[in-house]
């Protein structure tokens, strides 16, 4: 495959490889593929949620021992979407106020971000998980999604109100400032 950039995002985690590869693709031409090298299991699910959210073309993940390897072809501008947030967030603080009530709480951290600390009572979903994994949820019920900055979490507030949860909170700025209990 033929790479016109290729973005080093190696050691970092969520939401830095997301941040980073959004300026990259700013830096090629509509049809060229943009590489981008990273560590950070998550990237996966981040990399292709994002691109297909703005109307790139994700073409898959390559594993180069501890390395993951994303490729992605950049949009025309009429085939880009305009990047949209989950409207319905809330804070920190709001979640754990509200956590003694009959809610959801879903964390789509990948599973050893989630074994170092989570919400009491938190399903693990990761992203790359959730649409499946969802399916076993009841989609009327107050869902509150939590990841480590808020970043992941949108992107699966979004996917879950696609597959028709009526109910679901971007919780922000996530467990990255999570001063509740945790297990």
């Amino acid at each position: 495959m033929k790479v016109n950039l290729t973005l080093d995002a190696k050691g970092l985690a969520c939401p830095m490889p997301i941040v980073r590869t959004k300026k990259s693709i700013d830096q090629i031409e509509a049809g060229e593929v943009l590489e981008v090298l990273a560590t950070d299991k998550g990237s996966k699910a981040d990399i292709a949620a994002w691109a297909e959210k703005v109307g790139h073309q994700y073409l898959g993940t390559m594993e180069e021992g501890d390395v993951l390897k994303h490729y992605i072809r950049k949009a025309r501008s009429e085939e880009e979407k305009e990047e949209q947030k989950h409207p319905h967030t809330a804070s920190n603080d709001e979640l754990q106020a509200k956590l003694n009530d009959d809610v959801t709480v879903i964390d789509v951290r990948e599973p050893a971000e989630y074994a170092f600390g989570h919400i009491p009572g938190a399903v693990s979903m990761p992203l790359g998980e959730l649409e499946m994994l969802a399916e076993s949820l009841d989609k009327t019920k107050e869902t509150f999604i939590i990841c480590r900055t808020g970043n992941r979490s949108d992107f699966a507030a979004q996917k879950l109100t696609e597959k028709g949860f009526t109910n679901v909170i971007n919780v922000i700025p996530g467990m990255s400032k999570w001063e509740g209990p945790t297990a």
